[in-house]
């Protein structure tokens, strides 16, 4: 899995140049057909569907999807809506609050909060470590009270310490940057953290 911006005719042309590199071996990466397509919710539960690009390395010939930074992996529902519902819990609403904002099941906001809860410390020290790596003067976030809130605050550091360093990245959802930077497994089983680079097509 490899998570790319969200612009498909970008990503068809860093393709076609090289421009994307296997997570396993470096080597360049190729089309190589497409994944499922599935349907993905965005805000209002407004539903669309995705059909993700394959890649295929032409040094190791490993395969990967490349994932739109708008979707974390295995989650019905886009980076901006799940991340809405975090950054609600952050600041001490539970899982029916979180649904009832959003307008999602509320087994599926009790499932992002308990994934996120879980790895709080992991995610905060993370975050902070990526806004450290990106900014040459990183303002680090203050505690919010929670575990939780602590974690959301890095996120939404990370983001803002990219933006400054990319520009374009300053209209992006500061949960699609935490997409990036984990490539879509932010609230997967085992989160993988791989960081940012200027050649996100965003």
């Amino acid at each position: 899995m490899l998570t790319v911006g969200d612009d498909a005719a970008s990503v068809e042309r860093m393709l076609a140049k090289g421009r994307l590199a296997c997570p396993l071996c470096g080597g360049r990466l190729g089309g190589w057909g497409h994944a499922r397509e599935r349907a993905v919710f965005g805000p209002g539960r407004r539903p669309f569907r995705v059909r993700p690009r394959r890649s295929r390395c032409g040094s190791c010939r490993a395969t990967h999807v490349l994932l739109p930074a708008r979707l974390l992996l295995r989650r019905a529902d886009e980076a901006a809506v799940v991340g809405a519902g975090l950054a609600a819990a952050g600041l001490g609403r539970g899982h029916r609050a979180v649904a009832l904002l959003l307008g999602v099941p509320e087994g599926t906001a009790r499932g992002w909060l308990r994934r996120l809860a879980g790895r709080a410390g992991e995610v905060r020290e993370a975050f902070t470590r990526a806004a450290a790596g990106l900014s040459a003067d990183p303002v680090p976030p203050g505690p919010c009270g929670s575990p939780l809130g602590d974690a959301v605050a890095a996120v939404a550091a990370a983001a803002l310490a990219a933006a400054g360093r990319w520009p374009a990245l300053s209209g992006v959802s500061p949960w699609a940057v935490a997409s990036a930077v984990t490539d879509g497994s932010l609230l997967s089983p085992s989160m993988t953290v791989r960081g940012l680079h200027p050649s996100y097509p965003w």
